[in-house]
């Protein structure tokens, strides 16, 4: 089996609600998948397409393959850096904030 992927890293999305996006896509046929995210309401999906069609855009460029042969392989969501905030409370003490990222990982392969 012919694989292509890419990565994206640090996205400015909570990888826990990532992977609600990347749970719909796993395992659909490409053109599926990218019409499901395209249409999705969560920023987390919108952002996913663009992993996707780069990863779509690798195995049509390294392994000559149509768009309409592949398949969504492997779909992985991991915790990226985190930046530390801090929000003033009452009584002086402060609440911490935690902005979490996201790295993405797409596999694509020819069927």
């Amino acid at each position: 089996m012919q694989y292509a992927k890419a990565i994206t890293k640090n996205v400015r999305v909570p990888p826990r609600k990532a992977r609600l996006a990347a749970d719909i896509i796993r395992g659909m046929k490409v053109e599926d998948a990218s019409l499901q995210l395209q249409f999705s309401p969560m920023k987390g999906g919108k952002l996913l397409k663009k992993t996707l069609d780069s990863a779509v855009a690798n195995a049509e460029t390294q392994l000559n393959v149509q768009r309409r042969d592949l398949v969504v392989y492997e779909v992985r969501v991991d915790a990226g850096q985190v930046l530390k905030r801090a929000k003033s409370r009452s009584k002086g003490s402060r609440v911490p904030i935690m902005k979490r990222t996201s790295h993405f990982t797409i596999i694509v392969a020819a069927e």
